[in-house]
């Protein structure tokens, strides 16, 4: 049974015959009710102040929760972040790779035409060499058959018409045309 301070000061006993001391008890009554007000007061107060606490308890679980979402959250976030930035990092490489590659591959294949161009014209060189030297040699025997022939100008004219002929040849037999006046390639 819940008694109010109120219901205390308010309550009256019967008179009785050689009963207590209606003042005393009065008096006694008032300090009850005074101490149950001020006990009423300062439960009242524990239980807003229960209910306030309970109240933030419950605001900080909600915070924390919020907080550990928010952290998890942050933190897949964070990791999704970076498993990107390695899988790009590592695209990044294999297409450097690759295109690496791809420049080295074109590097030895240009360099194997220019060592078979360079090989090319080395044999051409050699074969012109070659060539030009038999004309030479030809040529030196012609003058010196010439020396020996010049007081019949019938031979001699006979010797002049026949370098022509040699000439022709040796450039026949030449790999490739030349123009013998710039020394350039002619198309076959």
């Amino acid at each position: 049974m819940e008694i109010t301070p109120i219901e205390i000061q308010q309550y009256h006993f019967k008179n009785r015959l050689l009963g207590y001391d209606k003042a005393a008890v009065d008096r006694f009554l008032e300090e009850v009710a005074t101490e149950m007000a001020k006990l009423h007061r300062e439960n009242q107060e524990l239980r807003e102040n229960l209910a306030r606490a309970r109240a933030n308890m419950e605001e900080m679980r909600e915070r924390e929760a919020v907080l550990k979402d928010t952290l998890m959250t942050t933190q897949r976030i964070t990791d999704d972040l970076k498993q990107n930035a390695r899988r790009e990092a590592d695209l990044i490489i294999r297409e450097g790779r690759v295109k690496a590659e791809k420049i080295i591959r074109s590097a030895e294949e240009k360099r194997f035409l220019i060592l078979d161009e360079i090989n090319e014209l080395h044999r051409q060189k050699i074969a012109f060499q070659t060539t030009f030297g038999s004309l030479l040699e030809r040529h030196r025997k012609m003058l010196e058959l010439d020396a020996h022939h010049t007081e019949n100008s019938d031979s001699y004219l006979q010797l002049e018409d026949q370098p022509e002929v040699m000439l022709i040849d040796e450039v026949d037999r030449f790999p490739e045309q030349v123009d013998w006046q710039t020394g350039e390639q002619r198309e076959k």
